[in-house]
């Protein structure tokens, strides 16, 4: 009987001793899991902290780009901002992401190909020639050139290249029609034209809002996508006072 609990003893004795090496096994394992927890999440923390800092350089140049652009025709203002939040706030409402900077940064950078275009051109104050006319309108395939080679505004360029096509297939420089042409493009479309209506020129006064809605719509369904003119004219006048009055 003796033997048999002498034998009980030293088995319990060695299940104790396996069970005391899993729980520290279990301990380890645990420990180096956190380990790994603890640099993977350091690692995120880095990779966010860098990917934060490049879309800040990315919108420090796109912006320093724009601004470039327009220094060389002063009258336009703030046009690229304007335009660009403009075209947002549409393209917001309708179900576009613009999370991502893409929309944005082809918003801001459309007449990037204006600076291959001479000043005596792009300010001439009369009617243009028809061989100057056919130099302006290769400034969207100009721009497409200069952005098609940078990663980051791999999907800007669509804007910049087809800001000038029509809904009707009258546009240039491909002569897209309907949703053909990138969707962005037709946003960018009705934004621009809205700011050009609404701005001060040398030859005329600022329309109203009212004056350049009745144009957009007027216009949909030849110019403009009709689905997205009559999302702009949803929007409230208010919020596009706002961004007005910000970007003046």
């Amino acid at each position: 009987m003796s033997e048999e609990l002498e034998q009980l003893r030293e088995e319990l004795a060695r299940l104790r001793a396996a069970l005391a090496l899993r729980e520290r096994e279990a301990d380890e394992r645990a420990r180096e899991l956190q380990r790994y927890s603890d640099q993977l999440r350091r690692a995120s923390e880095l990779e966010h902290t860098r990917a934060q800092e490049l879309r800040r350089s990315y919108d420090a140049t796109v912006r320093a780009l724009a601004d470039a652009v327009e220094a060389r025709d002063a009258y336009t203002g703030k046009h690229a901002e304007r335009v660009a939040a403009y075209g947002l706030a549409l393209a917001r409402e309708c179900g576009m992401c613009v999370e991502e900077p893409q929309i944005e940064f082809g918003f801001l950078l459309h007449d990037i190909g204006k600076v291959a275009i001479s000043d005596a051109i792009l300010h001439k104050p009369g009617t243009l020639t028809v061989p100057e006319r056919d130099l302006m309108r290769r400034h969207p395939v100009i721009g497409d050139e200069i952005v098609s080679g940078i990663e980051f505004l791999s999907e800007a360029r669509h804007v910049v290249r087809s800001h000038h096509e029509r809904w009707d297939g009258t546009g240039y420089p491909d002569r897209l029609a309907g949703e053909k042409i990138p969707l962005a493009a037709r946003v960018f479309a009705v934004a621009d034209t809205f700011d050009a209506l609404t701005s001060d020129r040398p030859y005329r006064a600022a329309a109203s809002f009212a004056t350049a809605r009745d144009v957009i719509a007027q216009e949909a369904g030849t110019q403009f996508d009709p689905d997205v003119a009559q999302t702009f004219l949803s929007l409230p006048d208010e919020a596009l006072e706002q961004i007005r009055l910000t970007l003046l």
